[in-house]
């Protein structure tokens, strides 16, 4: 499973690298032409724009298995172990519920974005916006993993702080999941 799991996020990574090359080669030449031919590719902007959509949830699943994401732990380092258990139970389970709704309102608008195309490149923009259901079925199974280790009892006080202190702190994780 751990073999399934560094596969799944290393192509999500390599898809994210190639996804943001492809975004600036498409902006960068665009602007080339409009400042240098007084010309542009028309469907450069559109795409672009699409590129980003995808690359911000695809980040947002890579930097949570990270614990990169943004918080305030101020409050959670000064509990006890209990305490701390309770409060990563409570917030991956707000976390989970956030995952369900997302998924629910992917699902809930795909009707509508399937019959609509965009104006340019006449994509479906259910292409666009699916990435949701990507999201929240990837966070989702990540959220789950840990309420089960939660339960099992699989966790140090250390894995109970799902934050990041600094950049520095995060360098040796970001360079174990590079190997």
């Amino acid at each position: 499973m751990k073999k399934i799991n560094d596969l799944f996020f290393r192509l999500a990574e390599f898809t994210l690298v190639i996804m943001l090359s492809t975004m600036v080669i498409m902006v960068f030449g665009n602007v080339v032409l409009r400042y240098g031919f007084n010309d542009g590719i028309i469907s450069s902007e559109e795409l672009s724009r699409f590129l980003f959509i995808w690359i911000t949830f695809l980040g947002a699943i890579v930097t949570m298995r990270d614990n990169a994401h943004l918080g305030l732990d101020s409050v959670v380092r000064k509990l006890g172990l209990t305490g701390k258990k309770i409060a990563f139970g409570i917030s991956n389970v707000l976390m989970l519920i956030c995952c369900v709704l997302m998924f629910y309102g992917t699902f809930k608008q795909h009707g509508i974005n399937a019959t609509t195309r965009s104006a340019v490149t006449e994509l479906p923009m259910s292409w666009v916006y699916g990435v949701g259901y990507l999201t929240s079925i990837a966070m989702g199974l990540m959220i789950v993993g840990k309420l089960v280790s939660l339960i099992q009892g699989n966790f140090n006080e250390a894995d109970l702080i799902q934050v990041t202190d600094s950049e520095e702190d995060a360098k040796p994780h970001m360079q174990e999941a590079a190997k």
